[in-house]
């Protein structure tokens, strides 16, 4: 069993767009004109709800196909890595979803998704924002690790191991042919 295409297209968009989102997130740390912070936020906001989008169609998916087996020649505990690094990836990705939408619920400023719509709909709490902020930066430092630890076995399975690990997420054409 392999990987449908969409669980790939999924898998790769998601990669490219928590990358982007990321990269625009690390700017909140440092100084910032409020225009700029502003906008800085309604780009982290936008990308985050279309993370949403596709990570509701990953899980969709994912229950519908499932995933490949592992190798049968994978030690036990790394097919015990690899679930619970799995899983732990889908349950921050979750966190930050549910996190991120609440965090700009109550926030002070607006945050205009798609320059339409602001999520800031609720009355600013600076106690509760400041509480969900921390959970959202503490899953977005975790999933940094395990994005990193995810690439790393990845890499490991396609260089070293050199098993079909990693060409099942990464082959967008299937390279065996059936002899009868």
């Amino acid at each position: 069993m392999d990987y449908v295409k969409s669980q790939k297209i999924i898998h790769w968009l998601m990669a490219i767009m928590i990358m982007l989102d990321l990269n625009v997130a690390q700017k909140f740390g440092g100084d910032m004109e409020l225009w700029d912070r502003l906008e800085s936020r309604a780009d982290h906001a936008t990308a985050g709800l279309i993370v949403t989008f596709l990570f509701i169609l990953r899980m969709i998916l994912r229950y519908r196909y499932g995933a490949p087996k592992l190798p049968s020649t994978m030690p036990k505990w790394q097919i015990i890595s690899a679930k619970a690094g799995h899983y732990g990836l889908y349950i921050l990705m979750a966190g930050l979803i549910v996190t991120g939408i609440f965090s700009a619920s109550v926030a002070s400023d607006p945050i205009m998704i798609f320059g339409s719509y602001d999520l800031a709909f609720f009355t600013h709490n600076e106690n509760l924002f400041s509480i969900v902020r921390n959970v959202h930066e503490f899953c977005t430092n975790a999933i940094i690790a395990l994005i990193i630890i995810h690439i790393l076995a990845a890499l490991y399975h396609h260089f070293i191991v050199k098993d079909e690990t990693t060409s099942n997420m990464a082959k967008f054409w299937n390279s065996k042919t059936q002899i009868d």
